[in-house]
């Protein structure tokens, strides 16, 4: 029987959000046994688990309903960056394991003692690629990438790696909780909400192996 595991971050009003940023709001708007039970959700499109589109930083960028959903189904490799990097570079990728054409990577950090700790204060800390990592991923072919934490770049350098994945349409992954995921091969299961127009989407993800 295959394992599956749920990757994506739980949506609740303690859901970690961005420094500075509004968090979840869920609004119960009617109820039993006058109506039915009915809520609101008030979220941006980049709380909790989500894909980035080239829009997000780039004004004639492709929307994240541009993107044919089989980029985010499919054979997709796991690597484990040592907790001592704190911008990963392509030496830091190559050994983690990474070595040639791969469409679909997710790369787990020292990121993920946070998701195992429940963390629930932003971390100014936070493991991210580099420009010079985000590079080599373009060079092994990548069309999308993940990580286990809500930014793929490092507080240090926020702009520039997005920049270089999205100018080649790579789907930017976010806000993983790969705690309890090993190195390795799994089938990536991505859905993220089917809106128009936008340069997000919040989305479920799985792995299965």
């Amino acid at each position: 029987m295959k394992k599956i595991w749920d990757i994506s971050v739980p949506l609740s009003a303690t859901t970690l959000v961005w420094e500075g940023d509004p968090s979840l709001e869920i609004e119960q708007v009617s109820e039993l046994p006058e109506k039915f039970n009915v809520s609101r959700l008030c979220m941006g499109m980049h709380v909790g688990t989500h894909i980035d589109a080239p829009l997000h930083l780039i004004n004639t960028g492709k929307s994240v309903d541009q993107f044919p959903i089989e980029i985010l189904i499919g054979p997709t490799h796991v690597v484990r960056v040592a907790d001592d990097v704190q911008e990963i570079n392509e030496q830091d990728l190559i050994s983690a394991g990474l070595n040639g054409k791969v469409d679909r990577l997710l790369i787990k950090t020292k990121n993920s003692h946070y998701w195992e700790n429940s963390e629930k204060h932003f971390k100014r800390d936070f493991a991210g690629l580099s420009r010079h990592g985000a590079g080599y991923l373009v060079n092994c072919g990548v069309r999308l990438v993940g990580i286990d934490y809500l930014s793929i770049s490092p507080l240090s350098d926020l702009a520039e790696p997005h920049l270089i994945l999205m100018r080649h349409d790579v789907i930017i992954l976010e806000t993983l909780n790969l705690s309890k995921v090993e190195p390795g091969w799994y089938d990536l299961y991505c859905l993220p909400l089917n809106l128009i127009g936008t340069e997000a989407a919040p989305a479920r993800a799985i792995l299965v192996q």
